[in-house]
């Protein structure tokens, strides 16, 4: 990661950040941490520019997941949810938590390795409000660049080594919060697909002059366009 970034720099910073952000296995945080060390300790690089070079390239990362899975997830949601356990009334359940609560998840996301890499394309596959997803999106990475990069710059090398350690406490507190939420969601199942069914996103619309039926169930078509909410009922 180092000869990369003494190699491209802030190129080097930006494209493996973005690709993290897009959903590819690739060590995103750890280019941001390697430029800041780097700015810190070499002078070749400036710290400001690494931060506003990793923000931007997870913004973008994220917006190109994002579309990715708005234009593909749903649709593979629709065509095999089916054989995973995901019926239509699952698949507005999801929808609905990303439209309630999708800025949290976000934002949240943006600091958890792994979710990081996911966040988008599951935000477009739910169909979270473009709007919402764009201003959480651009907070989350603004604040993940600036608070990794400066404290990764100040600390240097004893950040990083602090930051390694967390991975997996952060993983682990990841995965017990996701049983809990997953726990939580089972036993209100049917109480909040209930409210889903209530509330105006795009699962409730009807495909406008093409099949004439419900969006979410199977039979839908693919090509029919979608109107985004603008109000929870």
């Amino acid at each position: 990661m180092h000869h990369l970034i003494h190699e491209y720099g802030l190129i080097a910073v930006a494209v493996i950040v973005a690709l993290e952000c897009l959903g590819l296995p690739v060590p995103g945080e750890t280019a941001l941490l390697g430029a800041a060390i780097y700015a810190a300790t070499k002078h070749d690089l400036n710290i400001n520019a690494v931060i506003l070079t990793a923000a931007g390239a997870a913004t973008v990362g994220r917006m190109i997941g994002y579309v990715v899975g708005h234009e593909f997830g749903y649709w593979l949601l629709l065509r095999y949810g089916r054989y995973v356990g995901l019926a239509a009334g699952r698949i507005k359940l999801g929808q609905y938590l990303f439209l309630r609560y999708g800025e949290k998840i976000i934002f949240i996301a943006q600091f958890v390795p792994v979710l990081r890499t996911l966040a988008g394309p599951f935000a477009g596959a739910n169909l979270m409000p473009w709007r919402t997803f764009m201003l959480a999106n651009a907070v989350s990475s603004c604040v993940w660049a600036a608070s990794y990069g400066f404290a990764a710059y100040w600390a240097g090398g004893a950040f990083e080594r602090l930051q390694g350690r967390m991975v997996v406490p952060l993983l682990l507190m990841a995965v017990m919060a996701f049983i809990a939420g997953g726990l939580f969601v089972r036993q209100r199942e049917a109480q909040l697909i209930a409210e889903a069914e209530r509330v105006r996103y795009p699962g409730r619309l009807n495909c406008a002059n093409r099949c004439g039926r419900p969006f979410g169930i199977a039979s839908h078509s693919a090509s029919c366009s979608i109107t985004w909410p603008t109000t929870i009922d």
